[in-house]
This record gives structure tokens, C-alpha cells and sequence, in this order.
């Protein structure tokens, strides 16, 4: 199918913009609604009586998806045949320089007891500064034989590490054992030739608890989503698209950039999100527009502040529209009902607004309302033909 759709794909002026509301579907709470049912969303309830609305499954049926395969799949790319490490993800999001054929990995500072012991993952939840001046620490003092290690700063209590060298492979397991109480775990290559990456990150995680020690409450590293940066062919290449990527969280914006994206900076809120889609609205036909607040609250199993997170959205949908796109989207990479605290194998709401959309029967966006919508029940890596077809960007198959 991706090979079909990208030997069909031809450049025009017309513009796709796809709003990605993270975590979007829900759960039913006590009330029998859901967050989004809950939620006064004025502006998307027009767009969904002037719409189509459908469902989207983000992996397969029963499966539940990381944030990185979601995203991956509503951009068109088979999640399952191209796994990505969240590592390589958040560092591309960073800015750092990722080079084909480097091993990349999340890094937790966290508190360890005198036996070596967790007893918090996170750290204390440092500030930024602070993590900083660990990873000076530890940028100073490593000395790992046969790979340059580099690591960098994110935010707070995370940073990532960088293996460069010949023959890398990131097949290996993490060092978070995801609990409290006991000692990290020795990274263990899951294919021959990860071994060496996996004793890599034993030697790095072992000279970090020397180099770290004394520098309580972030006196150890934990290592997470390891993972060999390889690219993969980008939109200009497939869809013969200009994408931008408007995303305020590493993650995305380096998801973003693996697939070719510019990724804009310069705002750290939703309305200043929608400032700067306004300002590269003529320079730009596709628009990736994400929300994280949807998924965070749901996380926390805030029911009423995932509730509000939609309305906060809902409040933009009126600037956005009025750019006239020839398609709009909104959807999710993936479900995270309050009720689990975490993310879930729902399928995701869809909606689909544009002057070549068939109007359906819905008149309000929510899960009930697309479970019934005439856009159908569809896996997202799907979407993307259906949003170059929308977009008068796709020609005939076949004489």
C-alpha cells in the first residue's frame, strides 16, 4: 500500500493540516461519559455536523501502541516493520546531531541508596540546572574504550546518550527495572551482533555510579529506549509534501524530524502554537499540529482536567479552520483513558473537515459519535492516502 500511495503522490498547492490531540480516546467514567463526551467543544462539534467522523486503530486490533508508533502510523509508516527507539526519538527532538548508524538512549537520573538500591526513579524531579551539571560531570569524566559516548541534556531529571562508532546495533534491553527497591538492571543484547552496545551501556552505567556518587539526590543513570538511529524515507521523497511540525515535546518534534519535518520553535503554549502555524501557513502544504495535555491528564487519571485539555483545544479550532485547509484532521496516536492511567489498545476518534469531505450523520466528535461516523474504522497508517485524496494530491491508479 505505502509503495502504491507514493507512486501515486504528486505535488500541488493545496495544504493538509493534522491535529494530533495526544492520547485522545477515553473511557467512560462514573457519569457513563467519556472525557471528550464530557468536554463543551463547540467548535469541533461543528466541524464533525460538517464533517465525516471514523476510527482510527493506530497498530494492529488489541494492540497497545507507544507514542512513537503511533505517530508514526498516522504519518504513513508501517509502526510494525519500522520500530523506532524512543531514544533516537527524544535526542532528533533535541536538536542534538544524529547520524545514521548511532546508538541512541533516554537517560533517567535517579536516587540510589547506599547499597545501590532505587528509591526514586526521577530523582526528586531535579531542575533542569541540575541535570546539567550531572551530565558536565559525566561528559568529563567518561572513558568507555572502542565507542564515543556523549551525553546531553533534556529537561529536569532526563538526558540522553549517544554511541558512535563502527557497527552499532541498539537490539539491547533497558536499566530502568521501572520499580523501587532494587539495584538497576545490566543492559542484555536481544541479537549477536547488539552485544557490544549492551556491554557499552554496563561499562557507561557503572562508571556513572562512581562518577555520580556524592551528587545525591541524582547519584545514578538509568538507561531507557536504546534504540540504532537508521532513516527512513522522508515525506518530501514519498509524498512529494513540504511538512512542518508544530510540537512543543522532544518526542514528537523528533518523530517529526525523522520523517523530513522542519520543526518550528520558539513557543511553549497552545496559542503560541497557533501564532506560528499562522505565520508559515504560506510557506508550507502539510501542517503537523500536536497536543500533548490530552494524554498527560489522562496519565495522571485526571478525568476533569482531560475534559478541560479538550475544551483548551476546542478553544484554537475556530483560528485553525478559518486557514481553510483542503483537509483538516483531527485524531490521536493513540488512547489513554483516565479510568487506566495509561495509554490503552481503544481505537482513536477521527475527524475529517474539507470542501471534498462527504458530510455524514454525526453532529458531535466524540468516541460513540465515530464509531457510527462515514469515514469507517480504518488502521492509521491509512490516513495519509485518504488525506492526499482529500487534498486533490494523489493521481489515477491505472489507465
Amino acid at each position: 500500500m505505502a509503495s502504491l500511495i507514493d507512486s501515486l503522490a504528486r505535488s500541488t498547492d493545496s495544504k493538509i493540516l493534522l491535529l494530533v490531540c495526544d492520547g485522545i480516546g477515553g473511557f467512560p467514567g462514573p457519569s457513563g461519559k467519556t472525557e471528550l463526551e464530557t468536554a463543551q467543544t463547540p467548535n469541533l462539534d461543528r466541524l464533525a455536523r460538517e464533517g465525516s467522523l471514523g476510527l482510527l486503530t493506530p497498530v494492529r486490533p488489541g494492540i497497545t501502541p507507544g507514542s512513537g508508533p503511533g505517530h508514526l502510523g498516522l504519518f504513513g509508516y508501517d509502526p510494525i516493520a519500522n520500530l523506532v527507539g524512543r531514544g533516537v526519538l527524544d535526542i532528533l527532538g533535541t536538536g542534538v546531531d544524529l547520524r545514521p548508524g548511532d546508538v541512541a538512549a533516554r537517560l533517567n537520573f535517579c536516587t540510589v541508596d547506599g547499597d545501590g538500591k532505587i528509591t526514586d526513579r526521577r530523582a526528586g524531579r531535579i531542575p533542569t540546572s541540575e541535570g546539567e551539571k550531572r551530565v558536565a560531570l559525566l561528559n568529563a569524566n567518561l572513558k568507555i574504550a572502542g565507542v564515543e559516548a556523549q551525553v546531553y541534556p533534556v529537561k529536569e531529571y532526563r538526558g540522553t546518550l549517544v554511541l558512535r562508532g563502527a557497527d552499532l546495533y541498539g537490539n539491547v534491553t533497558d536499566t530502568d527495572p521501572q520499580a523501587l527497591g532494587g539495584l538497576p538492571l545490566l543492559a542484555q543484547a536481544r541479537d549477536a551482533r547488539s552485544a557490544r552496545v549492551a556491554e557499552f551501556v554496563n561499562q557507561f552505567q557503572c562508571q556513572a555510579a562512581g562518577i555520580l556518587k556524592g551528587h545525591e539526590p541524582a547519584n545514578m543513570v538509568l538507561v531507557r529506549g536504546i534504540d540504532r538511529y537508521d532513516a527512513l524515507p522522508t515525506f518530501q521523497e514519498r509524498y512529494k509534501l513540504n511538512p512542518v511540525c508544530v510540537a512543543t515535546y522532544p518526542m514528537y518534534r523528533g518523530v517529526s524530524k525523522l520523517v523530513g519535518m522542519r520543526v518550528l520553535d520558539g513557543f511553549d503554549t497552545w496559542e503560541g502554537q497557533i501564532d506560528a502555524l499562522e505565520r508559515v501557513w504560506n510557506d508550507h502544504d502539510f501542517f503537523f499540529l500536536h497536543y500533548k495535555y490530552t494524554d498527560s491528564n489522562g496519565e495522571d487519571g485526571n478525568f476533569d482536567g482531560k475534559a478541560k485539555a479538550f475544551e483548551h483545544v476546542d478553544s484554537m479550532i475556530g483560528r485553525i479552520a478559518a486557514l481553510r485547509p483542503a483537509v483538516f484532521a483531527v485524531s490521536g496516536d493513540h488512547s489513554t483513558p483516565s479510568v487506566l492511567k495509561a495509554h490503552s489498545w481503544h481505537p482513536v476518534p477521527l475527524l475529517l473537515w474539507g470542501e471534498h469531505v462527504f458530510p455524514d450523520d454525526c453532529t458531535t466528535f466524540d468516541e460513540r459519535a465515530a464509531r457510527r461516523g462515514g469515514a469507517g474504522h480504518m488502521l492509521s497508517q491509512d490516513l495519509m492516502a485518504l488525506l492526499l485524496a482529500h487534498a486533490l494530491k494523489l493521481d489515477k491508479y491505472g489507465a
